[in-house]
């Protein structure tokens, strides 16, 4: 049994700390406010203020059935090559881009964008599986559009009203695969932009007439440290280094959009760099689904 002047004294200690509790409770709210006001003003990805990953566009199912997991032997050289992982379009791409390889100039004032040389060599492969063991025969794509755009040294696209480049088409072009299901693009070294590692946006598409019956799209992305040397190098310098790595990057790190990926897409999608007379030469190898092209 506690004495009356027991159970006084514990009504006065529960009385205390509710209004400590009251009283300390709207600074707490504030702090946390003023943090996540904090984080909004930085414009982080949703990623880092949430569990869930941020949503990305849905695919349609023509686009879904162009990705395959399996893998092919390129014969007679025997590179294998993987199907390999969709990533989202990003909203920057622009339809009806020049047939052209060298994607460094523009046409409106015949002005060449300034950066490190970079040459890349897409070659794109249906995969063939007929025993159902997962591998096959690599067949070239022959025939294919093959688009590619990216960010100027200065994280700027071309065609984009907000950067005030609407109507511009540098750094961005097609070119339909050779009998070898090859594409072969002159651009430069891209810069960055907010909230994204380096990359290189990539697309795939076939054709009957005016009807698209093949849709492909991802992305390529760099070495950290080719990118952090391209960018201590004019004109990459004016506009700083590089804030993020890949491996910051939350759509290197998320799935792919086809559903084949679970996470780090980005490391399935590397570009081969070599380098040679301040030159840099890049190689990459897509694996598409064979059944789904006609």
């Amino acid at each position: 049994m506690y004495t009356y002047f027991e159970l006084n004294t514990y009504k006065k200690l529960l009385i205390f700390l509710t209004i400590a509790f009251l009283v300390t409770m709207p600074i707490d709210i504030k702090i946390i406010t003023n943090q996540q006001s904090f984080a909004q003003n930085l414009n982080i990805p949703d990623l880092f203020q949430s569990a869930s990953p941020p949503p990305f566009d849905k695919l349609s199912q023509q686009q879904k059935d162009a990705s395959t997991n399996k893998t092919c032997t390129l014969t007679p050289s025997l590179i294998e090559v993987g199907g390999t992982p969709q990533q989202i379009e990003g909203p920057y791409f622009v339809d009806g881009m020049p047939n052209r390889s060298d994607l460094r100039s523009e046409p409106s004032d015949d002005s060449i964008q300034e950066g490190i040389p970079l040459n890349i060599t897409v070659s794109v492969y249906k995969v063939l599986s007929s025993d159902g063991d997962g591998k096959g025969t690599c067949v070239p794509f022959s025939g294919a559009k093959v688009d590619l755009w990216e960010a100027n040294s200065q994280g700027l696209y071309s065609g984009v009203r907000e950067d005030g480049t609407e109507g511009l088409v540098y750094l961005r072009g097609y070119q339909t695969t050779d009998e070898n299901g090859t594409a072969k693009f002159e651009t430069i070294y891209p810069g960055w932009y907010e909230n994204r590692a380096i990359h290189i946006h990539l697309k795939v598409r076939d054709f009957e007439g005016p009807e698209k019956i093949f849709d492909w799209t991802s992305q390529l992305y760099l070495n950290n440290s080719i990118n952090e040397l391209v960018h201590t190098q004019p004109p990459y310098s004016n506009h700083g280094q590089v804030p993020m790595t890949n491996e910051q990057d939350f759509i290197f790190m998320g799935p792919s959009t086809d559903g084949l990926i679970k996470n780090n897409t980005g490391n399935h999608l590397m570009l081969n760099i070599s380098q040679s007379d301040g030159v840099y030469n890049g190689i990459f190898n897509v694996g598409l689904n064979a059944t789904s092209i006609s």
